[in-house]
C-alpha cells in the first residue's frame, strides 16, 4: 500500500467544532522540491502545492524565505543577532526592514509546556506556542488563550505512520496560513534536528 503525503478530505480527527467549515488543514512535508536543498513542501486538503521553502546549504545563513507555490516570496524569517536566547524576526516578502512579528524561544523553565512566544512590533504577545515540536504535537494560542492552530502527526490510510517529516497544520479562521507556516519554520529552527540554516 502506498502512502500519500498530501491530505485526504477527511483530514480532521476528534470532535467536530462549530467552525469546522472554516478550518484549513495543510500537510507539511519536511522536504524541498529542489535537489541539494533543505526545506518544506506544503499541500492543501486537495493535494495542491500551496507553500514551499527551498534553502541551499551554502545559501544565506540564518535567513529563510517562505514562498507560495510559484516561488513568490511571502515572508523572510531571519534570526535576530545579539539577542539573549533564540529570537526570529518575520518580515514581509524579501524585505528585512520593520519586522511584522518576532518568535522567541521560551526560556522560563517553570513553564515547561511553553515553547515560544510570538510578539508584534509593540512587544505585545500575540501568540503562545505550547507542546513538543519533536513529537509534532503543538498548539498555538492567541492572546485570549483560544486555540488558533495545531500541529499533529499525520497518519496514512490504515494507520501507517509517516514519521516526523510529514505532519498536519490545522488552522482556525483566526490565523493566516502564511503566519502559521512562519511559526512552523521558526519552531524548526529552534527545536528541529536538521535546521535549515545556522
Amino acid at each position: 500500500m502506498t502512502k500519500k503525503v498530501y491530505p485526504n478530505s477527511s483530514a480532521l480527527d476528534g470532535p467536530k467544532r462549530a467552525t469546522d467549515r472554516h478550518v484549513s488543514v495543510l500537510t507539511v512535508w519536511k522536504k524541498s522540491l529542489l535537489l541539494n536543498c533543505k526545506g518544506f513542501t506544503v499541500f492543501d486538503a486537495k493535494g495542491n502545492l500551496v507553500f514551499r521553502v527551498d534553502n541551499y546549504v551554502s545559501g544565506n545563513k540564518g535567513e529563510i524565505v517562505l514562498m507560495d507555490a510559484t516561488g513568490k516570496p511571502l515572508l523572510t524569517i531571519r534570526r535576530k543577532r545579539l539577542s539573549i536566547g533564540e529570537n526570529w524576526l518575520v518580515f514581509d516578502g524579501e524585505t528585512t526592514v520593520s519586522p511584522r512579528f518576532s518568535v522567541k524561544k521560551q526560556m522560563n523553565f517553570l513553564n515547561s509546556k511553553s515553547l515560544a512566544q510570538v510578539s508584534t512590533g509593540n512587544k505585545k504577545v500575540a501568540y503562545e506556542i505550547d507542546g513538543t515540536y519533536a513529537q509534532r504535537s503543538c498548539v498555538v494560542y492567541d492572546d485570549k488563550r483560544r486555540c488558533v492552530a495545531e500541529m499533529k502527526r499525520k497518519e496514512a490510510v490504515g494507520g501507517m505512520a509517516f514519521g516526523d517529516d510529514v505532519f498536519r497544520l490545522i488552522l482556525q479562521p483566526e490565523i493566516d496560513p502564511v503566519v502559521g507556516m512562519a511559526l512552523v519554520i521558526s519552531l524548526e529552527q529552534m527545536f528541529g534536528s536538521r535546521r535549515f540554516s545556522s
